[in-house]
């Protein structure tokens, strides 16, 4: 692993990278405003003690400075005025940007960070198909969309690789492929020896296949916002690029504001699409995040 990193990252970042995974995690939360105001549910946890710090980058988030309870125990987790989530992973259905009106496909959506963060943005409106192949995996997705009240959506027990069987054109699509995850260290400290590149690698066979099958699943005009818990270009830069080479009508869009680092266009003696450029990476010490990418694909009309 740390091979790979010098690799892409350089020895110098590298060992700051290392040092940054040591770092416990401040938690984070997402206010619910389909059920709370941001003002007020600040203002309960502030009566409770707490100490919340504003997120720059999400308006209604904010980082937890001082703990005074477990923040998975409250009556206000239980009644779904927040979600405990990491600031990178609020981004992605910020970034997507799904409105009240269209047709919104999560495909990997339990156990449902983002898709409850979708159903949010949409005030609860428009429809949103939930995929979820994983069936055990299913029950926690069901139990967050009824603790936050979300409305508009729909599970399915369905491998997402087969979406074009559904015969469904969505306006977006939000593909958090699963990954090895080794972004997650700073949150699983066993993250850092149970998995390797053999692991890499059949995770990226996997996500090809469902970056091809969202990519298809597209309206055109429609967008596909793809991210990952992982760093690792295999997982990431490198299947974005297999993928979009094979299909003409496809570019990766500049997103508007630049939240993290930009995307790797040459790793490992490889010199891969120029647009990758602006897909955005999040690291632990520069960014005090988990590890995350994130990148948008736009279909032509």
């Amino acid at each position: 692993m740390i091979e790979r990193y010098i690799e892409f990252l350089g020895l110098h970042e590298t060992i700051e990278l290392l040092k940054a995974n040591e770092r416990l995690l401040i938690p984070s939360i997402r206010v619910n405003t389909l059920k709370i105001k941001v003002d007020e549910l600040k203002k309960r946890l502030e009566n409770k003690g707490f100490e919340l710090e504003p997120i720059e980058w999400v308006s209604y988030g904010f980082n937890v400075v001082k703990e005074t309870h477990n923040l998975g125990s409250l009556h206000e987790f239980l009644q779904g005025y927040y979600y405990l989530q990491n600031i990178a992973s609020m981004l992605p259905p910020i970034i997507l940007d799904p409105k009240p009106d269209e047709l919104i496909v999560d495909m990997c959506a339990a156990p449902g960070s983002k898709a409850t963060q979708l159903a949010q943005i949409m005030k609860n409106k428009g429809k949103l198909i939930l995929i979820e192949k994983n069936k055990n995996r299913i029950p926690a997705l069901e139990v967050n969309l009824r603790r936050m009240g979300v409305s508009n959506s729909i599970i399915m027990n369905y491998d997402a690789i087969q979406l074009e069987e559904l015969n469904i054109k969505a306006d977006k699509i939000l593909l958090d492929a699963p990954c090895t995850g080794e972004g997650l260290i700073r949150s699983d400290i066993s993250r850092k020896t149970s998995k390797g590149l053999k692991d890499i690698n059949k995770m990226a066979i996997i996500q090809k296949k469902l970056l091809a099958a969202g990519l298809n699943g597209l309206k055109p005009g429609g967008q596909l916002l793809y991210s990952t818990c992982s760093i690792a270009p295999e997982e990431n830069e490198v299947v974005i690029n297999k993928i979009l080479n094979s299909f003409s009508n496809f570019s990766i869009t500049k997103i508007p504001k630049q939240y993290g680092n930009v995307g790797i266009t040459n790793v490992y003696g490889r010199t891969l699409r120029n647009d990758l450029k602006h897909s955005q990476r999040f690291y632990p010490h520069i960014h005090d995040t988990i590890g995350f990418f994130l990148c948008l694909i736009e279909k032509s009309n």
